[in-house]
């Protein structure tokens, strides 16, 4: 009878956790995960800051694996991608998360260093510039009347007339530099150069070609040109009369939105585009990897592992454009007080710079291990490839960007 008392107070005194059931399968649970299905214990539902604290914990989550990642990264071209594929993987930083946090960063930064002053709107330099075109008509004035004269007071008062047009400031901008060249012309010949007159041509051939818009009754106000039709309307034979007429129509708008945002507050534009770039990114980055595919046909590597070397090599453009960025606003602080410093600092930028495509092409060379001169020549075809794919992107982050402001 003792020993069973003794047994009994035993059972009792189990930990209620232990005989806790899954509540996926109804397994009994020894652990903090279920031995049949493998679901864990503890509730996905949970309170909303919770969850939002792991979320950041899964991104950001750079323990002492951040010091063994951060500075292979910078400085030994291609080792993190080489430990992946070698299965070394815990001492160091996932590839996507490592980019995610990276360009997460980079992004904002962009924000904050980007810093475009809106530039003066013409009307506000346009009482000088009219005072002087007005000066110039009073001395033609007192000159005998003379065909040519009367050609040069015309064009004058036609540029008062445009400056004065409120509602298209790239015509104002237009015509207050053409009127600029206009006076060096009359007043100081000899400093009129070649260029000089070649600016003159294309301002004067850009306002005409405004008016000629105008005149044709064509609803948009600006004259940024967009066809591939000598009418100056775009038309694909691919798409309907109803559908052609449509995207000549949100072409005219976004011809708007560009010519009011360059001309008034570009700023603003630049702020919606480099919003866009990360989505844009993220899908240029398959892109860039499904290249290399192609490039290494032949080397028996998977595309998650091409993925890999984009998703390193991404992470190491956008840590060096960041530490550039920070540098430059440092220099902007030193330069008056330590101007010896600030030298310093610009040279480290200069050969930050130079450290891209040298660490890019040492990459190559390492990760897919061909000769020097097939790595020269695919390296320096990828590299206009890429080169060709961010210009068309920052193109799409562009009028993605005026389509929002």
């Amino acid at each position: 009878m003792t020993s069973t008392e003794l047994v009994k107070p035993k059972e009792k005194s189990l930990p209620a956790e232990v005989k806790k059931e899954c509540e996926n399968c109804g397994a009994s649970l020894s652990g903090q995960f279920c031995a049949e299905c493998g679901q864990e214990i503890t509730s996905n539902i949970r309170y909303f800051g919770t969850v939002i604290l792991h979320l950041l914990d899964d991104i950001f989550s750079f323990d002492s694996r951040a010091s063994r990642t951060l500075l292979p990264l910078v400085l030994k071209p291609g080792f993190l991608t080489q430990k992946y594929f070698a299965g070394k993987r815990v001492h160091y930083v996932p590839p996507l998360r490592l980019y995610l946090f990276i360009s997460i960063i980079f992004f904002l930064s962009l924000k904050l260093f980007t810093d475009i002053p809106a530039p003066k709107l013409p009307i506000s330099a346009s009482t000088e510039i009219q005072q002087s075109i007005n000066d110039t008509i009073n001395e033609l004035n007192l000159e005998p009347t003379s065909s040519k004269n009367e050609e040069v007071k015309q064009r004058l008062n036609e540029y008062v007339t445009d400056i004065q047009q409120k509602s298209s400031p790239l015509l104002q901008s237009n015509s207050v530099k053409l009127a600029q060249l206009e006076l060096k012309k009359l007043t100081k010949p000899d400093e009129f150069s070649s260029d000089d007159e070649i600016d003159y041509k294309s301002y004067q051939q850009s306002i005409a070609d405004y008016k000629k818009d105008l005149k044709a009754g064509k609803k948009s106000s600006s004259y940024i040109r967009v066809s591939n039709q000598e009418d100056g309307t775009l038309r694909f034979d691919f798409l309907s009369a109803e559908m052609n007429k449509k995207l000549n129509e949100q072409v005219d708008i976004l011809k708007e939105k560009a010519e009011t945002a360059i001309t008034s507050d570009p700023s603003k534009l630049i702020e919606e585009a480099i919003g866009k770039m990360p989505q844009l990114m993220f899908i240029l980055l398959p892109i860039f990897a499904l290249l290399l595919k192609i490039f290494y046909l032949f080397s028996k590597r998977l595309y998650m592992e091409h993925l890999t070397v984009a998703l390193h090599s991404h992470s190491f453009i956008f840590f060096i454009i960041l530490l550039i960025e920070m540098l430059n606003e440092l220099e902007g602080v030193v330069i008056e007080s330590f101007p010896t410093a600030a030298d310093m600092l610009n040279t480290l930028m200069v050969g930050l710079l130079i450290w891209i495509p040298v660490y890019l092409f040492l990459m190559q060379k390492r990760v897919y291990k061909q000769g020097m001169l097939m790595t020269v020549i695919k390296f320096n075809i990828i590299a206009i490839s890429y080169l060709m794919m961010i210009i068309f992107t920052g193109l799409a982050a562009l009028v993605w960007g005026l389509t929002s402001i």
